[in-house]
Formats: structure tokens, C-alpha cells, sequence
């Protein structure tokens, strides 16, 4: 082999030697790029997963807090219509009782309810017709036996009320319908039937 081939060839594999470190290092180099691609990756996906679980989550707790939040409504709603019903319920059978044990009972609010005993009482129209006299008679009796004068009298007016009465001294009013008594011991006597009710 001649002196310049030698050098050729020697340049060659010095050329070959040279490329195949570059090419070498260039993989490597790549090998690792793309290791750290591939972990730079893989943190963001863990990121993202965990970003998307805990909206997922939040969005489900949500979903679930509006949910038990309408059922207590719906329930509490239930609650207070059947509170009510029975409110309604009291009111007529108090309304409907015996004519005779409902006289008594408008005597006895009428006696209760009056101070000088020379009130007047006021009925609803139906209650005035079939039970007036007797809700007075009775009322004073029960007043006398009290040593309160009896003197109280059937007023010529009557009253847009169920049931009950009013009790009237010169301008004062004192209302014991049916309606008025259930209302003030509505809120007292809600929590009982409530419990009652949904024992």
C-alpha cells in the first residue's frame, strides 16, 4: 500500500471513529431527552389526573350536598303538610262534635273569655241559628257559679269564623274562634305533633 493510501485509510478510520463517538453521543444524548420528556410527561398526566379526580370529586360532593339538601326540604315539606293537616283535622273534629258537647265548649271559652260578664258573644252564622241561646245560657250559668254576674248576651252580629266565638265589650274584642286558638298554639304545639307524627 502506498503512503497516500495509508493516510487515507488512516483518515478514514479516524473519520469513521470520530462519527460513530458523535453518533453515539448524539443517542445518547436522545436517550436521555427523551427519558426526560417521557417523565416531564408523565408527572403532567399525574397532575392532570389528580387535577381532574379532585374536580370530579368536588362536583360529586356538590351534586351530593344539593341533593340531601332538596330531600331534607322535600321531607321537612311533607312534615309541615302533614303538621297542618292534622292542625286541620283538630279544627274540624272541634267544629263537628256532638251539638251538645260543642255548646258546652262555647260556653265554657265564653265564660273564660269574659271580664264583666255583661259581654256579648258572636257567632258565625250556622253556630248563631241552632246554638246561640243555649251558648249563652250556659255561659252565664257557669259565670253565676263563679260569682261573676251572668249577664251576657247573644250579639245581632255574627262572624265570618269555622267555628269558636268572639267575645265583645264596647270596642274590645276577644277572639276564640277556632282558627285564632289553633294559631296561638300552633308554634307551642308543632314540635309535639311533629314528634308524634314521625316517631
Amino acid at each position: 500500500m502506498k503512503g497516500t493510501e495509508k493516510i487515507i485509510a488512516h483518515i478514514r478510520a479516524d473519520g469513521d471513529a470520530e462519527a460513530k463517538r458523535i453518533i453515539d453521543a448524539a443517542s445518547k444524548q436522545a436517550e436521555e431527552i427523551r427519558a426526560e420528556s417521557f417523565k416531564a410527561s408523565l408527572s403532567e398526566y399525574e397532575k392532570l389526573m389528580q387535577a381532574g379526580n379532585a374536580e370530579c370529586e368536588d362536583i360529586l360532593s356538590g351534586s351530593r350536598r344539593i341533593a340531601e339538601m332538596e330531600a331534607k326540604k322535600s321531607v321537612l315539606s311533607v312534615k309541615q303538610e302533614m303538621v297542618a293537616s292534622a292542625f286541620d283535622a283538630a279544627r274540624e273534629e272541634i267544629v263537628n262534635m256532638p251539638r251538645d258537647k260543642y255548646t258546652q265548649f262555647l260556653a265554657r271559652m265564653a265564660a273564660d273569655a269574659a271580664t264583666v260578664g255583661e259581654e256579648e258573644i258572636i257567632l258565625n252564622e250556622a253556630d248563631k241559628k241552632e246554638l246561640g241561646k243555649d251558648v249563652c245560657k250556659a255561659a252565664n250559668e257557669l259565670l253565676q257559679a263563679k260569682g261573676v254576674p251572668g249577664a251576657l248576651t247573644l250579639s245581632e252580629d255574627t262572624a265570618d269564623i269555622s267555628g269558636g266565638l268572639i267575645v265583645r265589650f264596647g270596642g274590645i274584642e276577644t277572639n276564640c274562634s277556632i282558627d285564632a286558638l289553633i294559631r296561638q298554639r300552633r308554634s307551642g304545639l308543632s314540635t309535639e305533633i311533629a314528634a308524634v307524627l314521625f316517631e
